[in-house]
């Protein structure tokens, strides 16, 4: 059903799932429905601009026509109305849709919504809410937006200064699944490979679900996810060739730290800028973060030493690797030290994951220490130091830890579980599941 009949129906309270609401449809037919939580339990009242941004194929549309259908049913008819960025042609089309939508409310309307799926396919769509915003127009109503780009909410303060109204939090990262309400839905099924099935899946819905169903992520979901990547990267002039050198070389070096200009040349590129200008854009979309060298003295980031690139976004790890991981078998049969890779950068994505629920951070750099002689995979200033290993530890290899942080812990994610005043050591599954 196109755009126009769809808030024609929604004028009129008419809900036609199936036609009306294909994402949302879909999910009522699918045997594994999983909790979505990003941080935004329930919609706001108060008139303003939402910016909910974050990969695709994690749900985001989904959660969206959900919203709407609860607006409707909630609050009566023409109380929400829908635009969809991908089938905007411009900015000046976003504009005339959002002018006509704007007067078409029922003046006594409880609530306002205008939802606008994938915003950020158009170019200049944050000048067009200004000036809306600025001349009266999106008065008295509630704008939510999601899109694929986390620049928006890095920069939104300067996209839209003063404008998103009175709202206590505007900013939120659609993030990936729990891997709770993993386990909850599917253990039954996958049982012992449930953990590798949620690595190789990085959270998303529709791989999760798919892989549960059909005991494999198939492959029309690895087109998306790398028609959506790429696609981008075509639209920032940039090349897909480029592309794959450095996907390889994050996968490659793994957890080791890499300086840009030895990226650049590893991966085949001219210079560290444009090496640079594929992993910024990469972190915009949410598929890789830095973590860079921390000073405990300075108590800050080292950003002039060579950094780790984990991928954060597991999903697109497996898509891209050259094992064509598409099932929990294909990871077992990766080598221990590239099993141990993923680990950490499940780690990453997870520490990400929470960051965004709290509104603490967007996407910022992660951190790692480093001395002469040892070094510790993440520091986290609410998780504290967390090492990750692959296989079984004892607290005798960190006997060194006390003697150098004296007031701190460390975490250590093995196959072992201990506990000493200075050392707590937990499962990957554990620390995923909150334990």
């Amino acid at each position: 059903m196109d755009i126009a009949s769809i808030n024609e129906n929604l004028a009129e309270g008419k809900l036609n799932i199936k036609s009306m609401f294909p994402h949302l449809f879909r999910l009522k037919q699918s045997r594994y429905v999983f909790e979505i939580d990003f941080g935004l339990k329930v919609l706001p009242k108060e008139p303003g601009i939402l910016l909910i941004r974050g990969p695709r194929q994690y749900g985001k549309s989904t959660w969206l026509e959900s919203q709407i259908v609860e607006t409707i049913k909630t609050f009566g008819p023409a109380t929400a109305f829908y635009l969809n960025g991908d089938f905007l042609s411009d900015d000046q089309s976003l504009s005339e849709e959002l002018e006509a939508l704007a007067v078409s409310f029922p003046s006594k309307a409880k609530v306002k919504r205008i939802f606008i799926d994938e915003i950020t396919a158009i170019r200049n769509w944050e000048t067009v809410l200004k000036r809306l915003v600025d001349n009266g127009t999106l008065r008295n109503i509630l704008v939510i937006t999601t899109g694929s780009k986390a620049t928006d909410l890095r920069r939104g303060a300067e996209r839209l200064p003063g404008r998103k109204g009175k709202i206590k939090r505007t900013s939120y990262l659609f993030t990936p699944i729990s891997y709770k309400s993993f386990h909850k839905v599917c253990h039954r099924i996958l049982k012992e490979n449930t953990l590798n099935a949620y690595l190789l899946t990085g959270g998303s819905p529709i791989a999760c679900a798919e892989l549960a169903e059909n005991k494999r992520i198939p492959e029309y979901v690895i087109e998306l996810v790398r028609n959506w990547i790429e696609g981008e990267i075509s639209k920032a002039g940039r090349h897909r060739s480029a592309l794959i050198n450095i996907l390889n070389v994050l996968f490659r070096f793994g957890g080791s730290p890499v300086g840009q200009a030895k990226l650049a040349r590893e991966a085949g590129l001219s210079n560290n800028s444009i090496a640079q200008g594929y992993i910024e854009l990469l972190n915009d979309l949410g598929c890789v973060i830095p973590a860079f060298p921390w000073d405990p003295q300075k108590k800050h980031l080292v950003l002039q030493k060579p950094c780790k690139y984990h991928y954060m976004n597991l999903l697109v790890a497996s898509c891209y690797h050259s094992s064509q991981l598409r099932c929990p078998e294909d990871f077992n049969k990766l080598p221990p030290e590239q099993q141990g890779v993923w680990y950490e950068w499940a780690v990453a994505q997870e520490l990400q994951r929470r960051w965004s629920l709290s509104g603490d951070h967007f996407l910022e750099p992660l951190a790692f220490w480093k001395s002469k002689s040892h070094e510790i995979d993440f520091f986290d200033k609410s998780a504290g130091f967390i090492e990750v290993k692959r296989g079984q530890t004892s607290p005798l290899e960190f006997a060194w830890f006390a003697k150098q942080f004296e007031k701190d812990s460390l975490k250590v994610i093995n196959q072992k579980k201990y506990k000493t005043p200075h050392l707590h050591g937990v499962s990957l599954e554990d620390f995923l599941l909150g334990k």
